[in-house]
């Protein structure tokens, strides 16, 4: 029997400030108590994975950010759905402007900055990938955005089914 399997392209940012990293707070489904984050959503059609990293950052927290570089690309089969494989390129942001009264995604209930300890503490992490990632920015990984190539996007083609 042939599982269905689905691949799902994310991205999702570090942003640290003093000692804090930020993270949204968040509902997410099949769980019972909000998680923590990092700033992070799926890849839309026709975006590039750094215009993704920017978009949800800014959707999540009204942060607007600059990329700075690809700390890892990472893969998760989230327990109760391994039929579905996330694909995650994390990168390292800094802020340069703050939206002023920020509309946020609706799941999003609050943005907090924690130390690693701190989270790690509140055991609310969404997925083991969210403490990794600060563990392999705090071991300065750190590749250059060049390493991505991406293939200039051409408009969708719709069929013309009249011909």
């Amino acid at each position: 029997m042939a599982i269905d399997w689905t691949a799902h392209v994310t991205v999702a940012t570090v942003i640290k400030e003093s000692d804090r990293y930020l993270f949204v707070e968040e509902h997410s489904e099949g769980f019972v108590h909000t998680v923590y984050n990092q700033p992070a959503g799926h890849v839309e059609c026709g975006e590039t994975l750094i215009d993704a990293a920017i978009r949800e950052t800014f959707e999540e927290t009204g942060h607007t950010v600059e990329i700075d570089h690809l700390i890892g690309i990472y893969t998760y089969r989230p327990p109760m759905a391994p039929h579905k494989t996330f694909f995650r390129f994390c990168f390292a942001a800094h802020i340069v402007k703050t939206a002023i009264d920020p509309v946020l995604d609706k799941d999003i209930v609050n943005t907090t900055w924690f130390s690693l300890d701190e989270l790690d503490e509140s055991a609310r992490a969404r997925s083991p990938l969210v403490n990794q990632a600060i563990k392999d920015f705090e071991a300065g990984k750190k590749y250059p955005l060049s390493i991505i190539h991406e293939h200039p996007f051409t408009p969708l083609l719709t069929p013309n089914l009249d011909a």
